[in-house]
């Protein structure tokens, strides 16, 4: 397999068709198919499927696809390490962080990571687990630092725990359930929480299940923290996350935790990569700082 073979496959499927990844590659069209014809017969499948509709690709395509779009990921950091050495273009690290990472340490780590890298280009992301393995597995990710079971990540992921994570039950102030000390006081209540694979909402979900409560009966699934603030601020409905994020003077503005027990057991934080995959130089110090200032803060829990 040759690296623009490999280029050229990951172009159709960003593209969705061969016409327009070829017109984005500066390449005519026929030298884009005799590029992926090669490919296939070197490998003995059909990675695509072509018609009158356009291109599909089969399963065997699919597995190339992600394993193609890591190796040409890896390839251009070492090219830009390399770069970097020689005092050229600064390398480009891509990560994902729970919104907790971003109130706690962010701003520190930042300014510190800047000053040792200042021609580093850092791109930014929201750590949900349904968006950010996909990412880490074709490479568009570096590392991600969010909460997770580490039993139920993909053997691809490779899981580094930090610290607990506590949760609370929140509201907007003067809540007319503000005085809730049980779930049975809360049987009547509306939520709005996210339930996106390794979060908090989803978690308390499963503990529901496990300790025998009823399920909650009137429940906006949102998968923006944003959103999910802007409804509890502006609405009756509570939701369920991390304590020090509903405390946050800034994020946490007019919203008072409710003090319901029990709650859920605290859930992981952790470093998030893919397996045996190393880290950029760059990359590797930024997990780093921010690991050390996360445990160096207040207990999450």
């Amino acid at each position: 397999m040759k690296n623009h073979q490999l280029k050229a496959l990951v172009q159709v499927a960003d593209s969705g068709s061969i016409r327009a990844a070829a017109r984005t590659m500066n390449l005519c069209q026929s030298a884009l198919t005799k590029a992926l014809r090669e490919l296939e017969e070197e490998l003995g499948v059909e990675l695509l499927l072509r018609s009158y509709k356009g291109v599909e690709f089969t399963d065997a395509g699919h597995t190339l696809l992600s394993r193609a779009r890591l190796a040409l990921a890896i390839l251009d950091k070492a090219q830009e390490e390399i770069a970097l050495q020689r005092g050229g273009a600064g390398v480009r690290v891509s990560i994902a962080l729970t919104p907790l990472v971003g109130i706690q340490v962010l701003p520190q780590v930042l300014l510190e990571f800047e000053r040792g890298n200042p021609a580093v280009r850092i791109n930014l992301s929201e750590g949900f687990l349904t968006s950010l393995i996909p990412q880490l597995i074709d490479g568009r990710l570096d590392f991600a630092i969010a909460l997770a079971d580490p039993a139920s990540l993909p053997f691809e992921i490779d899981f580094e725990a930090i610290a607990p994570v506590g949760s609370a039950v929140a509201g907007r102030r003067n809540h007319p359930l503000a005085g809730a000390k049980t779930w049975a006081d809360l049987k009547d209540a509306k939520w709005v929480l996210n339930l996106t694979a390794g979060s908090q909402g989803s978690s308390l979900l499963n503990w529901f299940n496990q300790q025998g409560i009823g399920e909650l009966s009137n429940t906006i699934r949102c998968d923006s923290p944003l959103l999910m603030l802007e409804l509890m601020q502006r609405t009756d409905r509570l939701s369920v996350g991390p304590a020090l994020l509903f405390s946050d003077p800034l994020i946490g503005q007019g919203i008072q935790r409710i003090d319901v027990q029990p709650l859920p057991p605290p859930m992981m934080m952790g470093l998030i990569t893919l397996r045996g995959i190393p880290l950029s130089r760059a990359a590797r110090q930024l997990a780093s700082m921010i690991t050390r200032h996360l445990l160096n803060g207040p207990p999450m829990v």
